[in-house]
């Protein structure tokens, strides 16, 4: 089955976006329509295999080969630093990576001075690179859900985290601070995969490629 193509796709809406988008050039699998608890659906027809894995894992399936190519948010490579390609950025799943701090603290507050500030996040290697970069020391809190909740109840004073419309922030008297980066979501390719498999990863590429407006090619660091 050395010439099947395997996808790593995040479970929910990305995948579901990420196949809607793939539709579009062509490439389908009738098997995912249907109500399942399956982890691996294929298209024998046309030699596409589409994992159904967690968005933090898609990285991992696609540097060790399980899968040939991945979708993934850009706020996930970042935090990784996994060796891949990055030929394709698939402009949706819009959202920023962001300094927030409670309302009451912003109204005194002053990001030129800070020096030494304890944050929560779901982000650590982003968050303190970050820090890094502008010579303000960091205490770093590993958070996986809700992350909000932290400036509430007194963990951090500060938070790092991914704001789309900003209403869970405003409803827990949070407010952007700092913007870190902005996200979207990314077509990621395994580097023996791209050798190897060549000509039809290519032709996946500049599909998508022509559909989204040819975005420029790039890749991870």
């Amino acid at each position: 089955m050395s010439d099947w193509i395997t996808f790593a796709l995040p479970k929910g809406r990305i995948m579901q976006d990420s196949m809607e988008l793939f539709g579009r050039i062509g490439i389908t699998c009738p098997e995912m329509t249907e109500e399942s608890r399956k982890l691996v659906f294929e298209n024998p027809e046309q030699k596409f295999r589409f994992m159904a894995v967690r968005a933090t894992d898609v990285p991992t399936y696609v540097e060790y080969g399980c899968a040939d190519l991945g979708v993934v948010g850009k706020d996930t490579l970042l935090e990784q630093g996994k060796s891949l390609y990055e030929p394709l950025d698939l402009k949706f799943g819009y959202c920023r990576l962001v300094v927030a701090e409670p309302k009451a603290l912003k109204e005194s507050d002053n990001p030129l001075n800070w020096s030494n500030i304890r944050v929560a996040t779901k982000y650590p290697n982003i968050t303190e690179r970050y820090f890094a970069a502008k010579g303000v020391q960091v205490e770093l809190i590993k958070l996986y859900g809700s992350i909000e909740l932290a400036p509430l109840v007194g963990l951090s004073e500060r938070i790092v985290d991914l704001v789309s419309t900003g209403g869970t922030m405003k409803a827990n008297n949070l407010v952007e601070v700092e913007t870190i980066a902005e996200i979207t979501t990314r077509l990621i390719v395994n580097r023996a995969s791209l050798k190897t498999k060549h000509q039809r990863i290519s032709k996946i590429i500049s599909g998508l490629e022509e559909i989204i407006g040819g975005d420029e090619v790039r890749i991870s660091q």
